[in-house]
């Protein structure tokens, strides 16, 4: 039987209070054995800043600053604070899609000889790619994650193998009277282009070419977009798709009018906690593919840890950020969080069992994994795609494949977008 644990929405937005102000309330400790770590939210990852200090031997004592709740407020935060050379932040926590960014700015160090050893030994390769740039490693993937497809096993007996079925599978359930949503975050916003990055990886194309310096936009990303286009006409939506966020996309499947649901494993606990009815009927898988046979590859989330180039203790701030994503406080944050590990081995720990069923459908994901696109301009990237996306409905995919081409080439050339 799967523990209920406390759900994380309501641990993120307690942490969140504890660092309201974008600058003055999370000072830096200071010591000659202090090192700052500047994270986002996470329920209990203080229990492991405590292991960690405890199995330090007095060399290094991690303290934790919160970074506020939502992403962009954890990248103005530090990138205000680099920007101008502050030396109190010691381990940064980066959202996977920041590491060029912060390594072509040189805000962030290297990581190289045995620091690098142990953050390549046993890592899946997709998390190393989000934590690389120009063939050199710039942070070590703390945690990641991969989007599922959520299914109710009472309402159709099989997960849809493609999202021609899946449509096809929610209009049956239509025209039968029953639950047949899909809750799907259609908001504009960052969970926007993660679904369209899947369905470019899945159909084998390409947004920006492998050095992250050129817009692409193949022909698999205007078959993404004819996808996106096809499903917000299906009808198979409830009316607040084009505002929803993951969270309301998780609330939404729970009201039980949704036969699937596509979202981040975090949806689970939430299920166990709030509506047990429902979860004992939902089963979960793989996302749908777009081309028959072939496997969707879901885009990768997550964060890595990062040493500043300002920090006055690089060699501590390294040891203690083994110590956070050692394979052993990995499994803690997967049992008592929901965070997908990076370490493959930590997978087959029978601890992780009866605390993370979905486990094997995650692995089977990480392995073949879709990357958004590694480039110092991928928060200007990101904000373009997904203002071109919304409202998927009216998408005309050649058109605005073409103009995808062109603003996001003006984002990757610093042209006309705002960070």
């Amino acid at each position: 039987m799967v523990k209920v644990r406390r759900t994380r929405r309501a641990a993120v937005l307690s942490a969140s209070l504890a660092c309201a102000s974008v600058l003055a309330a999370c000072a830096p400790a200071s010591g000659a054995n202090t090192v700052n770590l500047y994270y986002a939210p996470e329920e209990h990852l203080q229990t492991v800043v405590d292991r960690c200090n405890a199995t330090s031997g007095g060399r290094y004592q991690i303290v934790y600053h919160k970074l506020p709740r939502e992403a962009d407020g954890q990248r103005e935060q530090m990138v205000r604070r680099l920007a101008a050379g502050d030396s109190g932040m010691d381990i940064l926590g980066l959202d996977v899609t920041w590491t060029g960014e912060f390594a072509e700015a040189h805000w962030i160090r290297e990581w190289t000889g045995a620091d690098k050893a142990d953050a390549e030994r046993g890592t899946l390769q997709g998390p190393l790619e989000t934590a690389t740039w120009n063939g050199k490693l710039y942070a070590a993937p703390k945690n990641t994650n991969v989007q599922l497809l959520w299914y109710r096993s009472d309402l159709v007996s099989e997960p849809p193998a493609t999202w021609e079925d899946m449509i096809a599978d929610a209009q049956r359930l239509k025209q039968e009277g029953k639950p047949h949503w899909i809750s799907f975050s259609g908001a504009q916003f960052e969970g926007l282009f993660v679904h369209y990055n899947t369905l470019v990886e899945s159909a084998g194309g390409h947004i920006v070419s492998d050095d992250g310096r050129r817009a692409v936009v193949d022909q698999g990303a205007v078959r993404a977009l004819e996808v996106l286009r096809d499903f917000g006409n299906a009808g198979v939506t409830s009316a607040a798709m084009n505002n929803a966020k993951q969270d309301d996309a998780r609330m939404e499947f729970e009201t039980g009018q949704a036969a699937f649901q596509l979202n981040w494993p975090f949806v689970y606990p939430s299920m166990q906690e709030d509506k047990p009815d429902l979860a004992r009927n939902v089963r979960w898988a793989r996302l749908p593919s777009v081309i028959p046979g072939v496997p969707s590859k879901s885009t990768i989330g997550g964060y890595n840890l990062a040493v500043s180039q300002y920090s006055t203790k690089p060699e501590l701030a390294f040891e203690a950020a083994r110590c956070l994503r050692s394979p052993e406080n990995q499994k803690f944050s997967a049992i008592e969080d929901g965070l997908p590990p990076v370490v493959e081995s930590v997978y087959a720990d029978p601890a992780m069992d009866a605390e993370y069923p979905m486990k094997d459908a995650i692995l089977d994901a990480l392995k073949d994994p879709g990357v958004r696109p590694v480039t110092p301009a991928a928060q200007n990237v990101s904000t373009v795609l997904s203002n071109e996306l919304a409202p998927i409905a009216a998408i005309d995919p050649q058109r605005i494949a073409d103009r995808m081409r062109t603003e996001v080439q003006n984002a990757l050339d610093s042209k006309g977008v705002m960070p």
